[in-house]
């Protein structure tokens, strides 16, 4: 018996400056995972997939992640990817700079 698809979002990191990023519906990037695009269908996420690994000169270690729908937009399902919305752990740096007191 085959298992059902979980809804994917596309993530990766810049090239440039190596913060996490997330393919939107016009296959652009975002720091802000809630602005990605959800993929609901199997074939269309391996198809996104494939586009964000011929943008290799924007990013790098592009690949499916799990999400799901939530009141802002798409959200995390594991532990892991909701540490990749936080940005990098140290405080001086990232998207959790602005959170430093």
């Amino acid at each position: 018996m085959s298992r059902k698809f979980t809804p994917k979002v596309v993530t990766a990191n810049d090239l440039r400056i190596g913060d996490v990023v997330y393919m939107t519906a016009d296959g652009g990037w975002t720091r802000a995972h809630a602005e990605a695009e959800l993929i609901e269908d199997e074939a269309i996420a391996e198809l996104w997939l494939l586009a964000a690994m011929g943008q290799a000169g924007l990013v790098v270690g592009a690949y499916l992640a799990d999400a799901r729908m939530g009141p802002q937009g798409p959200e995390p399902v594991h532990f892991r990817e909701v540490f990749r919305t936080r940005g990098p752990s140290n405080y001086v740096h990232g998207k959790q700079e602005s959170a430093h007191v």
